[in-house]
């Protein structure tokens, strides 16, 4: 029996599963949101919001553990520990929400949405559905004047 055993495999080795996990951190980090399938989303949130807890100490050792985790991504690192991490500060825990989508058209996979709670505001998608909603709407084509048929001539 599994009693005790935590770790979701996703049909993958050991070295394959932490990669993914890796990269999908990184891009949560990034982007802010990610779009995934609903057990990779309940995989990840563990991972990320260990990572969290560590980019709220904000100490060395916090960091390169981190960089570990992440596979070397500076990038990604750095935006941890100089925006997550502070605006999740006074947060408790659940720096994540995953919300669900239904089923993906090719294959039937649950997808879901997982997005930190207390997003920053550039990370934030609903201001670029509103720009969307004001740009004019497109001007239509002018018409061309008819071509003149050749009954004319042929009347005359």
């Amino acid at each position: 029996m599994r009693h005790q055993r935590k770790t979701v495999k996703l049909g993958r080795t050991q070295g394959h599963r932490d990669a993914l996990l890796s990269n999908l951190a990184v891009s949560l980090i990034e982007h802010g949101r990610i779009k995934t399938t609903v057990a990779k989303a309940k995989a990840i949130r563990p991972f990320v919001e260990k990572l969290v807890t560590k980019a709220k100490t904000g100490s060395l050792h916090a960091r390169r553990m981190a960089l570990a985790d992440l596979r070397h991504n500076e990038d990604a690192v750095t935006k941890l520990f100089t925006e997550i991490g502070p605006i999740n500060a006074a947060r408790k825990g659940g720096y994540t929400r995953i919300i669900k989508l239904g089923q993906r058209r090719s294959d039937a996979s649950e997808m879901a949405v997982i997005e930190w709670v207390d997003a920053p505001a550039a990370a934030a998608p609903a201001p670029a559905k509103e720009e969307k909603a004001e740009k004019p709407a497109k001007k239509p084509a002018a018409k061309k004047a008819p071509a003149k048929k050749k009954k004319d001539e042929g009347e005359a």
